[in-house]
């Protein structure tokens, strides 16, 4: 089969930092496995940092890649939700090889059906993005999807314009919340906005006085998706009484988790989208409801796809291309990849 894979780990601009290859096909799925045909990939800020350089070296070759929409091809004598011939989208396990091929294996409790209103190029931009936002703001935090009493509530967004930003300002909105979004160029602001966001501020100005002017004197909820050392002092500062706080960066220095945060009892709430995978959590199948639940959200015109770019092929070039756009900051959205 075709796939992208490394063999070393190197900067994005070496050619060999991602290589097209030939690999043997995968085995027959066993156990609650299915056999994917990958038509769609997006890519992730996962991506760049697993490829990130260092001396290491992979024989056989790595294969990345934990974004994908394709079709299933064979099912694995447990399997119960699947059956050769469904089109499905997943985010997969950071612990097994990723869907950067023509054929992939992974856990039923991973996947979901794909929207049917969504080709795979945009049902690829969405599962990880949104399996993050959903488990951060429902799962994690005592927050309802459904529950209008979040109404008048204001939650934040700082990184409205990237993967998971995109998706948290489309659930949170949904879920009752006025949504203020951090953006500093015109082209993210914009897509902040179609996202939903009721208002955009300046993360790289300071935000209490940017948030008075707008009438909002305290948040009750924040998802910093961004930065989590540069906001940790303003967002204690910002943040109501038994309010939360959303993080998914791993901070560079120690965190100071007394006051303000313990005099306000503000809730710190982590999310890693691969840990029931890599911890073979008990409760796994929760990611396969949640994107069934979503796939329904984006066919009622609930939701929308964060796809921002289509980069053409599924190939080493392309995906080098999506890392370096990853990498230099700037983009907006989800980077999709389709077919071979």
């Amino acid at each position: 089969m075709k796939a992208v894979g490394l063999r070393q780990y190197l900067p994005i601009d070496d050619p060999a930092a991602l290589l097209d290859l030939t690999l043997p096909d995968p085995a027959p799925p066993t156990g609650s496995d299915l056999l994917v045909r990958i038509q769609a990939v997006s890519v992730n800020p996962v991506d760049t940092k697993q490829r990130a350089p260092r001396p290491v070296q992979e024989d056989p070759p790595r294969i990345l890649g934990y974004d994908a929409a394709g079709t299933v091809e064979a099912v694995g004598p447990d399997v119960v939700a699947f059956v050769p011939g469904d089109e499905v989208y997943y985010a997969g396990d950071v612990t097994r090889p990723g869907s950067n091929a023509q054929w992939h294996l992974v856990d039923e409790r991973l996947v979901g059906r794909k929207p049917t209103t969504l080709d795979f190029a945009d049902a690829a931009a969405l599962p990880l993005t949104t399996l993050t936002a959903w488990e951060l703001l429902f799962q994690r935090m005592p927050l309802q999807f459904d529950d209008r009493r979040h109404a008048g509530q204001v939650l934040l967004v700082i990184g409205g314009a990237g993967g998971v930003g995109s998706i948290a300002i489309q659930l949170a909105r949904h879920a009752g919340f006025t949504v203020v979004a951090t953006a500093s160029r015109a082209s993210s602001v914009t897509w902040c906005r179609q996202m939903g966001a009721h208002h955009v501020v300046d993360h790289h100005q300071p935000l209490p006085p940017q948030l008075q002017a707008l009438g909002i004197a305290q948040v009750q909820v924040a998802l910093n998706l961004a930065d989590t050392d540069r906001y940790w002092d303003v967002l204690g500062e910002l943040l109501a009484p038994q309010g939360h706080v959303g993080l998914i960066v791993e901070p560079r220095d120690a965190l100071r988790i007394g006051d303000p945060y313990k005099a306000k009892c503000i809730g710190i709430h982590w999310e890693f989208m691969f840990a029931r995978a890599k911890f073979r959590t008990a409760d796994m199948i929760e990611q396969h409801r949640i994107l069934n639940r979503v796939a329904s959200l984006v066919d009622a015109g609930e939701l929308r796809s964060t796809r921002s770019t289509h980069l053409g092929l599924i190939n080493a070039a392309n995906l080098r291309d999506a890392h370096r756009q990853l990498e230099s900051g700037g983009t907006v959205g989800k980077l999709v990849l389709a077919g071979w």
